[in-house]
């Protein structure tokens, strides 16, 4: 959710794709931005620390061990991988003439939980059930928090 709760700052507000296209249609367009990208990992990275200390906190347990992983490297993962999937849906979205903001289930919900989970795998190995837990969970959670975003006036769209 960071992405849309930063559109008002202006720095590095450059799409991605440099405008450009593919087979007549954007890359991914002008919704994938460089200030996405940084802003989006960099809150990855920080709710990382916060986990860490809420589930020490709360003396939880966790699948990942916060306290015996790199912090940084784990949000970053994390974080560019949810950014990755994202911007690879948009791609495949746009090629398919569906417009920015237009629904595209399930892909909508799962496409940054599936990126980020694909991208931490080189540091976190998680099961067969966990993955599929995380999708549906998330998939899931996903068009809740959209919809509680568009009530507070954060996104555009109830999905």
């Amino acid at each position: 959710m960071t992405p849309p709760l930063l559109k008002k700052i202006n720095l590095l507000n450059k799409p991605v794709d440099f405008g450009k296209k593919y087979r007549g249609r954007r890359i991914l367009g002008d919704h994938k931005t460089w200030r996405g990208f940084l802003f989006g990992t960099l809150a990855a990275i920080i709710f990382i620390y916060l986990q860490r200390g809420l589930t020490n906190t709360l003396n939880l347990n966790t699948i990942i061990s916060y306290n015996s992983s790199n912090l940084f490297l784990l949000g970053f993962l994390f974080g560019f991988g949810a950014l990755f999937g994202d911007a690879l849906k948009s791609f495949f979205k746009r090629q398919s003439d569906i417009p920015p903001g237009k629904p595209w289930i399930p892909f909508d919900q799962i496409d940054w939980v599936f990126g980020a989970i694909l991208m931490s795998e080189v540091y976190v190995r998680l099961t067969a059930y966990q993955v599929i837990t995380t999708l549906v969970l998330f998939g899931l959670l996903h068009p809740v928090v959209n919809f509680i975003s568009y009530l507070m006036g954060i996104q555009k769209n109830k999905l």
